[in-house]
């Protein structure tokens, strides 16, 4: 029976020794197999990485099957990519909408109208309603951030909400 004489590969000597003899047989093989363009060195050098990374747990006599399963497992990583990079790279955006020109050009006119309301609110209510409706925050999280109590805070987004549903025609929010 054959007796190990290192049960890890972890020896910075014993690993460069393992690189100079299957770095560009790594990187060879790969190539050959899936070609340049999916960057064989890359793939080699990442599973040397991870050797290193799973050092403790390789011995000597399974570090060239450790490497060349996590290379090739790294291609098909790419290949897979790949193919989901050029199935949606085939589906062309649509350039065009169901909406009207005059929906559009009254969505314009409403978000003009809604800025200069907003700006019609004062500093306070302005504030706390769009950290709430914009940013999505808590009334107790705005009260914390502005130094206010929590009553204070709903009072201001309240009291913005009712001017601006008092300017704005059907004006909403969920």
């Amino acid at each position: 029976m054959k007796k190990n004489l290192h049960e890890n590969i972890c020896d910075d000597t014993l690993f460069a020794s393992i690189y100079s003899k299957h770095a560009q047989n790594l990187h060879d093989f790969l190539y050959y197999k899936y070609g340049e363009k999916l960057n064989p060195s890359d793939k080699a050098q990442d599973a040397f990485a991870k050797l290193w990374e799973n050092c403790k747990k390789i011995t000597l006599d399974k570090a060239k099957s450790f490497l060349y399963t996590v290379a090739n497992n790294l291609m098909l990583n790419e290949v897979k990519h790949q193919k989901v990079v050029l199935k949606y790279q085939s589906k062309s955006p649509k350039e065009h909408t169901n909406e009207n020109p005059e929906f559009l050009l009254e969505k314009e006119e409403y978000y003009k109208k809604y800025q200069k309301a907003l700006s019609r609110l004062s500093e306070e209510q302005r504030v706390a309603f769009m950290l709430n409706k914009v940013e999505g925050k808590k009334h107790e999280e705005i009260a914390q951030l502005l130094g206010v109590t929590r009553k204070v805070v709903e009072y201001r987004i309240y009291s913005a909400f009712d001017q601006l549903k008092k300017e704005l025609e059907n004006f909403k929010i969920k």
